[in-house]
């Protein structure tokens, strides 16, 4: 925890992080009374993301859809969103693999065995190879910039880490889901894998 701890602090200080940021100048969250789900108009920035705690405590499983056409992640428990972010996945050479899959690995600190021993904090392994979900730099220009990861803004990583098992259902999309129902429908989609 203390090398993660020192790492981040490093980070910030040199200005490669963005920590979670107040909505944009016109961006709105809303809840439906009706439905009890968090709507939102997107309008984040690069390194930037949204969590509401009150509806963290909505019953269901967590699941995460990422969309690597609009380097988003949007954080489900059961039908409510409780979170949304900026993400940053794999650059051209080093895409990210597009599919269904449970986190099989979690660590607070880990470091990468294939990137010159690359900080990876609050790592969770989606696949055998290496892909994981894990707090990273998102690049000021909103473009994918990592080796296959998806990188997460730090804030919203540890959170993230802190809501989710092993088995954890993460679903990555070329597909740009307009609002979050349909990020929802990617996610209720073939429940049972």
């Amino acid at each position: 925890m203390l090398r993660v701890a020192s790492w981040l602090r490093r980070a910030l200080a040199l200005g490669l992080l963005a920590m979670a940021a107040p909505l944009a100048a016109g961006a709105q969250v809303t809840v439906s009374m009706e439905t009890g789900q968090l709507l939102a108009n997107d309008g984040l920035r690069p390194g930037q993301s949204r969590w509401q705690p009150e509806a963290a405590t909505a019953t269901g499983a967590i699941s995460i859809v990422v969309s690597v056409s609009l380097q988003r992640a949007y954080v489900f428990r059961g039908t409510t969103l409780i979170g949304v972010t900026t993400v940053s996945t794999g650059q051209p050479g080093y895409d990210t693999p597009t599919g269904r899959y449970r986190i099989l690995e979690k660590q607070v600190t880990h470091h990468s065995s294939l990137y010159e021993n690359a900080p990876m904090p609050f790592m969770q392994r989606l696949t055998v190879e290496g892909i994981a979900l894990h707090a990273g730099v998102i690049a000021r220009s909103g473009n994918p910039v990592s080796h296959g990861c998806i990188r997460l803004p730090p804030a919203f990583a540890q959170r993230l880490y802190g809501m989710t098992a092993i088995g954890t259902v993460v679903i990555i999309t070329d597909e740009t889901p307009n609002t979050p129902e349909e990020a929802l429908t990617l996610a209720m989609a073939n429940p049972g894998l």
